[in-house]
Protein backbone atom coordinates (compact mmCIF):
# COMPACT_ATOMS: atom_id res chain seq x y z
CA UNK A 1 0.00 0.00 0.00
CA UNK A 2 1.97 2.99 -1.32
CA UNK A 3 -0.80 5.57 -1.01
CA UNK A 4 -4.22 5.97 0.58
CA UNK A 5 -5.94 5.27 -2.77
CA UNK A 6 -4.84 1.66 -2.33
CA UNK A 7 -6.05 1.40 1.27
CA UNK A 8 -9.62 0.42 0.43
CA UNK A 9 -11.07 3.31 2.44
CA UNK A 10 -14.63 4.45 1.87
CA UNK A 11 -14.84 7.39 -0.55
CA UNK A 12 -15.95 9.99 2.05
CA UNK A 13 -13.08 8.98 4.35
CA UNK A 14 -10.52 9.05 1.54
CA UNK A 15 -11.76 12.51 0.52
CA UNK A 16 -11.25 13.83 4.06
CA UNK A 17 -7.75 12.31 4.23
CA UNK A 18 -6.74 13.96 0.97
CA UNK A 19 -8.13 17.31 2.08
CA UNK A 20 -5.82 17.08 5.10
CA UNK A 21 -2.93 16.81 2.66
CA UNK A 22 -1.99 13.19 3.39
CA UNK A 23 -0.85 11.06 0.47
CA UNK A 24 1.47 8.31 1.69
CA UNK A 25 0.52 6.26 4.76
CA UNK A 26 3.05 5.82 7.57
CA UNK A 27 4.47 2.33 8.24
CA UNK A 28 2.03 1.63 11.09
CA UNK A 29 -0.88 2.74 8.88
CA UNK A 30 0.28 0.51 6.02
CA UNK A 31 0.34 -2.48 8.34
CA UNK A 32 -2.72 -1.89 10.52
CA UNK A 33 -5.33 -0.61 8.05
CA UNK A 34 -5.69 -3.72 5.85
CA UNK A 35 -5.72 -6.15 8.79
CA UNK A 36 -8.19 -4.04 10.73
CA UNK A 37 -10.43 -3.80 7.66
CA UNK A 38 -10.28 -7.59 7.47
CA UNK A 39 -11.65 -7.82 11.01
CA UNK A 40 -8.54 -9.30 12.60
CA UNK A 41 -7.43 -8.72 16.18
CA UNK A 42 -4.27 -6.60 16.23
CA UNK A 43 -1.40 -6.31 18.69
CA UNK A 44 0.58 -3.32 17.47
CA UNK A 45 3.76 -1.66 18.70
CA UNK A 46 4.69 1.79 17.44
CA UNK A 47 6.25 4.88 18.90
CA UNK A 48 4.17 7.90 19.79
CA UNK A 49 3.92 10.25 16.81
CA UNK A 50 3.98 7.58 14.10
CA UNK A 51 0.34 7.89 13.04
CA UNK A 52 -1.24 5.22 15.26
CA UNK A 53 -4.49 7.16 15.65
CA UNK A 54 -5.24 7.33 11.92
CA UNK A 55 -4.20 3.68 11.61
CA UNK A 56 -7.25 2.57 13.59
CA UNK A 57 -9.63 5.52 13.04
CA UNK A 58 -9.61 5.31 9.22
CA UNK A 59 -10.67 1.64 8.90
CA UNK A 60 -13.13 2.09 11.76
CA UNK A 61 -14.80 5.00 9.98
CA UNK A 62 -14.79 3.06 6.71
CA UNK A 63 -16.73 0.27 8.40
CA UNK A 64 -19.26 2.78 9.71
CA UNK A 65 -19.57 4.41 6.28
CA UNK A 66 -20.30 1.05 4.67
CA UNK A 67 -22.87 0.05 7.30
CA UNK A 68 -24.94 2.99 8.52
CA UNK A 69 -26.85 0.95 11.08
CA UNK A 70 -28.35 3.10 13.83
CA UNK A 71 -27.10 2.08 17.30
CA UNK A 72 -29.66 1.29 19.98
CA UNK A 73 -30.03 3.67 22.95
CA UNK A 74 -27.28 3.37 25.59
CA UNK A 75 -25.03 1.33 23.25
CA UNK A 76 -22.07 2.04 21.00
CA UNK A 77 -20.80 0.23 17.94
CA UNK A 78 -17.13 0.93 18.65
CA UNK A 79 -15.26 1.73 21.86
CA UNK A 80 -11.86 3.41 22.04
CA UNK A 81 -10.11 3.41 25.42
CA UNK A 82 -7.40 5.96 26.16
CA UNK A 83 -5.32 6.60 29.30
CA UNK A 84 -5.95 10.36 29.63
CA UNK A 85 -8.61 12.94 28.85
CA UNK A 86 -6.10 14.75 26.63
CA UNK A 87 -5.50 11.73 24.42
CA UNK A 88 -9.23 10.93 24.35
CA UNK A 89 -9.91 14.46 23.11
CA UNK A 90 -7.17 14.19 20.46
CA UNK A 91 -8.66 10.94 19.17
CA UNK A 92 -12.09 12.56 19.04
CA UNK A 93 -10.63 15.40 16.97
CA UNK A 94 -9.25 12.85 14.50
CA UNK A 95 -12.62 11.09 14.30
CA UNK A 96 -14.34 14.40 13.54
CA UNK A 97 -11.73 15.38 10.93
CA UNK A 98 -11.61 12.08 9.04
CA UNK A 99 -15.32 11.42 9.49
CA UNK A 100 -16.56 14.87 8.51
CA UNK A 101 -18.39 13.58 5.43
CA UNK A 102 -20.24 10.77 7.20
CA UNK A 103 -20.93 12.49 10.51
CA UNK A 104 -20.53 9.57 12.93
CA UNK A 105 -22.25 10.00 16.27
CA UNK A 106 -19.56 10.17 18.96
CA UNK A 107 -18.99 11.08 22.59
CA UNK A 108 -15.84 11.68 24.62
CA UNK A 109 -16.13 10.29 28.14
CA UNK A 110 -13.70 11.24 30.91
CA UNK A 111 -13.73 12.33 34.53
CA UNK A 112 -13.37 15.76 36.06
CA UNK A 113 -16.51 17.12 34.39
CA UNK A 114 -20.24 16.83 35.13
CA UNK A 115 -21.65 13.47 33.99
CA UNK A 116 -25.00 14.84 32.82
CA UNK A 117 -24.05 15.84 29.25
CA UNK A 118 -22.17 12.56 28.80
CA UNK A 119 -25.21 10.55 29.96
CA UNK A 120 -27.50 12.43 27.58
CA UNK A 121 -25.16 11.67 24.67
CA UNK A 122 -24.92 8.00 25.62
CA UNK A 123 -28.69 7.67 25.96
CA UNK A 124 -29.12 8.27 22.22
CA UNK A 125 -26.83 5.42 21.19
CA UNK A 126 -23.54 6.20 19.45
CA UNK A 127 -21.32 4.98 16.66
CA UNK A 128 -18.11 5.61 18.61
CA UNK A 129 -17.40 6.19 22.30
CA UNK A 130 -13.92 7.42 23.22
CA UNK A 131 -13.35 7.03 26.95
CA UNK A 132 -10.97 6.79 29.85
CA UNK A 133 -11.58 3.56 31.80
CA UNK A 134 -12.59 5.10 35.14
CA UNK A 135 -15.43 7.33 33.94
CA UNK A 136 -16.61 4.66 31.50
CA UNK A 137 -17.03 2.22 34.38
CA UNK A 138 -19.00 4.87 36.28
CA UNK A 139 -21.50 5.08 33.43
CA UNK A 140 -21.59 1.30 33.04
CA UNK A 141 -22.48 0.88 36.72
CA UNK A 142 -25.51 3.17 36.39
CA UNK A 143 -26.72 1.69 33.09
CA UNK A 144 -25.71 4.79 31.17
CA UNK A 145 -23.95 2.60 28.63
CA UNK A 146 -24.03 -1.09 27.80
CA UNK A 147 -21.36 -2.81 25.73
CA UNK A 148 -23.32 -5.82 24.51
CA UNK A 149 -23.63 -4.34 20.99
CA UNK A 150 -20.01 -3.19 20.66
CA UNK A 151 -18.25 -4.97 17.82
CA UNK A 152 -14.85 -3.23 17.91
CA UNK A 153 -12.72 -2.13 20.87
CA UNK A 154 -9.42 -0.27 20.57
CA UNK A 155 -6.98 0.15 23.47
CA UNK A 156 -4.71 3.04 22.54
CA UNK A 157 -1.45 3.61 24.47
CA UNK A 158 -2.22 0.43 26.40
CA UNK A 159 1.08 0.53 28.29
CA UNK A 160 0.20 3.95 29.70
CA UNK A 161 -3.16 2.68 30.87
CA UNK A 162 -1.48 -0.15 32.75
CA UNK A 163 1.10 2.24 34.22
CA UNK A 164 -1.76 4.37 35.54
CA UNK A 165 -3.27 1.37 37.32
CA UNK A 166 -6.17 0.76 34.94
CA UNK A 167 -5.51 -2.98 34.44
CA UNK A 168 -8.41 -4.15 36.69
CA UNK A 169 -10.82 -1.68 35.06
CA UNK A 170 -9.73 -2.73 31.56
CA UNK A 171 -10.31 -6.38 32.38
CA UNK A 172 -13.78 -5.63 33.75
CA UNK A 173 -14.65 -3.55 30.69
CA UNK A 174 -13.40 -6.15 28.20
CA UNK A 175 -15.30 -8.81 30.15
CA UNK A 176 -18.56 -6.99 29.38
CA UNK A 177 -18.02 -6.99 25.62
CA UNK A 178 -19.45 -9.63 23.28
CA UNK A 179 -17.17 -12.63 22.85
CA UNK A 180 -17.30 -12.18 19.08
CA UNK A 181 -15.66 -8.81 18.47
CA UNK A 182 -12.52 -7.20 17.10
CA UNK A 183 -9.93 -6.20 19.70
CA UNK A 184 -7.13 -3.83 18.70
CA UNK A 185 -4.36 -3.23 21.24
CA UNK A 186 -1.79 -0.55 20.43
CA UNK A 187 1.18 0.31 22.60
CA UNK A 188 4.54 2.06 22.47
CA UNK A 189 6.16 -0.72 24.52
CA UNK A 190 5.47 -4.40 25.04
CA UNK A 191 5.83 -5.28 28.75
CA UNK A 192 4.72 -8.65 30.13
CA UNK A 193 1.38 -7.22 31.24
CA UNK A 194 0.46 -6.26 27.68
CA UNK A 195 1.28 -9.75 26.45
CA UNK A 196 -0.86 -11.19 29.23
CA UNK A 197 -3.76 -8.89 28.36
CA UNK A 198 -3.52 -9.85 24.69
CA UNK A 199 -3.54 -13.54 25.55
CA UNK A 200 -6.64 -13.11 27.72
CA UNK A 201 -8.75 -11.02 25.39
CA UNK A 202 -7.54 -11.44 21.81
CA UNK A 203 -7.99 -14.25 19.32
CA UNK A 204 -4.99 -15.04 17.12
CA UNK A 205 -3.91 -11.40 16.99
CA UNK A 206 -1.88 -10.10 14.09
CA UNK A 207 1.34 -8.79 15.63
CA UNK A 208 2.63 -5.60 14.05
CA UNK A 209 5.82 -3.83 15.08
CA UNK A 210 7.12 -0.95 13.01
CA UNK A 211 9.73 0.55 15.34
CA UNK A 212 12.16 -0.55 18.03
CA UNK A 213 10.43 -0.95 21.37
CA UNK A 214 10.89 1.72 24.07
CA UNK A 215 12.59 4.28 21.83
CA UNK A 216 11.26 7.78 21.21
CA UNK A 217 10.87 8.93 17.63
CA UNK A 218 13.97 10.68 16.37
CA UNK A 219 12.39 14.10 15.88
CA UNK A 220 11.68 14.37 19.61
CA UNK A 221 14.59 15.75 21.63
CA UNK A 222 14.28 14.80 25.29
CA UNK A 223 15.79 16.41 28.36
CA UNK A 224 15.04 16.70 32.07
CA UNK A 225 14.90 19.83 34.20
CA UNK A 226 14.59 19.69 37.98
CA UNK A 227 12.30 22.56 39.02
CA UNK A 228 10.15 23.69 41.87
CA UNK A 229 6.46 23.48 41.04
CA UNK A 230 6.16 27.27 41.02
CA UNK A 231 8.89 27.55 38.36
CA UNK A 232 7.33 25.22 35.79
CA UNK A 233 5.19 27.77 33.97
CA UNK A 234 8.08 30.20 33.45
CA UNK A 235 10.34 27.39 32.25
CA UNK A 236 7.72 26.20 29.78
CA UNK A 237 7.29 29.74 28.42
CA UNK A 238 11.04 30.04 28.04
CA UNK A 239 11.29 26.75 26.12
CA UNK A 240 8.37 27.54 23.82
CA UNK A 241 9.76 30.99 23.01
CA UNK A 242 13.00 29.58 21.60
CA UNK A 243 13.30 30.10 17.85
CA UNK A 244 14.19 26.49 16.99
CA UNK A 245 11.00 25.07 18.49
CA UNK A 246 8.74 23.70 15.74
Amino acid sequence: MKNFDEAGLAEPILRAVKEEGYEAPTPIQREVIPHMKAGEDILGIAQTGTGKTAAFVLPLLTRLAEDRKKPAPHTCRALILAPTRELASQIADSVRTYGQYIGPSTAVIFGGVKPGPQLRALSRGLDIVIATPGRLEDHMSTGGIKLDATTTVVLDEADQMLDLGFAPAIRRILGKLPKVRQTVLLSATMPHQIRKLAKEFQTNPREISVAPVSRPIEKIEQSVRFLNSSSKRAALQEILSEKDIE
